[in-house]
């Protein structure tokens, strides 16, 4: 992931802490800068002060009055507001604030979001410029990614509805590009830069060219010329998550642009970056703990109102399922490297529910820099080298998982557009049960099976299966519970499954699927129970000091009922090791 001028966009071709592939000029058009600052600094607001800092304080949702007048009496301002998922962005110059306000009843986490100053630009923000538009010759050639996917086959089945809405949450995009502006929805376009909804016209436009891109490749119309996304019928809408002149994703920014995602009927949203300035956020940090709560409900909220988040895995070629250290953050000031472990999390990539995307080379080959993780990874798509729109009406080539999220975007706005009332776990499903599988090379650092491994998850996408080709499985077959069960010492915990629907027995291949964080998964005996109390043993007390647990079991469970309530049975055997189960699932 590129932590400097670039902030943490997931992808390569401008300055930043990792070097990579740079983007490749098309012969028709003019390279795109690197990072052009797209707007002019916004005059200092009177309200605004040098060393003002922004904190999210958490609480319970609902109405948070009492907490938003404390925070004023306590020096502090309330920016912003999220009563439905109780999270209030609040700013402050004083170095005691969080302190403060951590001892005050009814906040449950204070944390800092950032370790620079807030821009006096967030309190009169500039709009981005309006780039005069290019006009480009006829003819828009099948591109080999597209034809890898089988997007160039699904188009003529179904180029996607446009009732299905696509959020690109990102730099921002130009809605007035030629191949995305029949496609774009400003109406429910925003700017969240800085962790409040901005609605003014332009407001959401690309203070780089990362999002325009990113746009492109999900939905860039079928028009003759230029370029074809992968759902070239659906509707895009941008939300600039990017601050400019940085291209920082702040956690108050993702944070409002998944709750204005789920306020919006997005059906699928694009993310293609890890939240600043923590390329991992630790539990144990009292700010960074913040952040992850926050973020996690805020991603809680968009789900819960009909909303899938695709995230990219980064472009470090860093193994996500053994974490060890962190070299890149804080990105807005001076990093450090520090230890770290799994708990640490890459936000919102890690979030539970985000379906995670490495990229593919050329072919079904592992891209160099891909981030991968038995576990983590759900699914891969091509990422290098990948040509589409850029500012101005123009198009150029990149490269990194940033690229290989809007392939599977795209497909799922496909999936969406063929089943119509679909949620976002039987998205996630599909998405799965569609993709290809692609063995592991012959690479150490692969691990798993050609059905499901460290590099390419459940496999690569295909859009054509998206559109119904009798390769889905039917509706209903897709069970999960997200809810957090505390592991503790010496204890049992369960965490329940109400399958509906399903006629008949369960199958003899029946996929479990198993989330559970824990520094010490010898302690464990993991059962899957089924609705009438027979016990099938998932794990039994192997793995020794490994952390976590994310598998899919296959479970011969053709003697059992399919309706009913199921149960992940966790025993934890031992002192001093605890954890959680995360979420799992049912695929019958």
């Amino acid at each position: 992931m590129l932590a400097a001028t670039l902030g943490a966009v997931l992808a390569f071709g401008a300055p930043g802490a990792l070097a990579g592939t740079l983007p490749v000029a098309p012969s028709a058009a003019p390279a795109a800068k690197a990072l052009a600052p797209a707007a002019v600094s916004a005059s200092q607001s009177a309200t605004w002060v040098a060393g003002t800092r922004a904190y999210l304080v958490i609480t319970a949702p609902g109405d948070s009055s009492a907490v938003r007048s404390a925070i004023e009496a306590n020096g502090g301002t309330v920016f912003s507001n999220f009563d439905a998922i109780g999270v209030i962005v609040a700013h402050s110059a004083s170095s005691g604030f969080a302190a403060t306000m951590r001892g005050v009843a009814g906040v449950q986490q204070v944390g800092a979001t950032r370790t620079s100053d807030v821009p006096a630009d967030a309190y009169n923000p500039a709009l981005p410029a309006n780039p005069a538009q290019a006009s480009t010759p006829a003819g828009e050639p099948v591109r080999a990614d597209m034809s890898q996917i089988k997007a160039d086959q699904a188009w003529a089945v179904n180029p996607g509805s446009a009732s299905v809405k696509v959020g690109i949450l990102d730099t921002g995009v130009d809605d007035q590009h030629q191949d995305l502006a029949s496609n774009f929805d400003a109406a429910d376009s925003v700017s969240c830069a800085y962790g409040k909804p901005d609605t003014r016209a332009g407001a959401w436009r690309d203070v780089d060219t990362h999002g325009t891109h990113v746009a492109g490749t999900v939905a860039a119309a079928k028009n003759g010329k230029g370029v074809v996304g992968v759902a070239p019928g659906v509707t895009i809408a941008a939300v600039r998550v990017a601050e400019p002149g940085n291209a920082f994703f702040f956690a108050e920014n993702t944070i409002c642009g998944f709750v204005w995602a789920g306020d919006h009927g997005f059906k699928v949203t694009n993310n293609s970056y890890y939240t600043d300035p923590w390329q991992f956020n630790c539990p144990d940090n009292i700010d960074q703990a913040a952040i992850i709560e926050g973020v996690e409900r805020a991603q809680e909220y968009a789900e819960g109102k009909g909303s899938l988040q695709i995230a990219a895995a980064g472009n470090e070629n860093y193994d996500l399922a053994h974490k060890t250290t962190d070299s890149a953050s804080p990105n807005d000031s001076t990093p450090v490297t520090r230890t770290i472990t799994n708990a640490c999390l890459d936000i919102p990539t890690e979030l539970p529910g985000v379906v995670t995307v490495a990229a593919n080379g050329t072919g079904v080959t592992k891209a160099s820099f891909s981030n991968y993780g038995q576990g983590v990874i759900d699914v891969a798509a091509p990422g290098s080298s990948v040509y589409s729109t850029v500012p101005g009406g123009g198009y150029g080539s990149k490269s990194g998982t940033s690229m290989a999220t809007p392939h599977v975007v795209g497909v799922a706005a496909l999936i969406a557009s063929a089943n119509p009332g679909i949620t976002p776990a039987e998205i996630r499903a599909k998405l799965a049960a569609q993709a290809n599988d692609i063995a592991c090379p012959s690479d150490s650092r692969c691990t798993g099976t050609t059905a499901n491994n460290s590099f390419f998850g459940e496999g690569q996408v295909d859009a054509l299966k998206a559109v119904g080709t009798g390769t889905t499985p039917p509706p209903g077959t897709y069970f999960e519970n997200l809810a957090d069960f505390a592991v503790n010492d010496n204890a049992t915990v369960e965490s329940p499954i109400a399958v509906t629907g399903v006629t008949g027995n369960a199958p003899a291949t029946l996929k479990v699927g198993v989330d559970i964080k824990h520094t010490y998964i010898g302690d464990l005996k993991v059962d899957l129970v089924a609705p009438d109390g027979t016990v099938y043993t998932l794990h039994n007390h192997t793995g020794g000091s490994a952390d976590n647990i994310a598998q899919t079991y296959t479970v011969d469970a053709s003697s059992e009922v399919a309706n009913g309530t199921w149960k992940l049975r966790v025993n934890d055997n031992a002192a001093s090791d605890t954890g959680k189960i995360d979420a799992w699932n049912l695929t019958f």
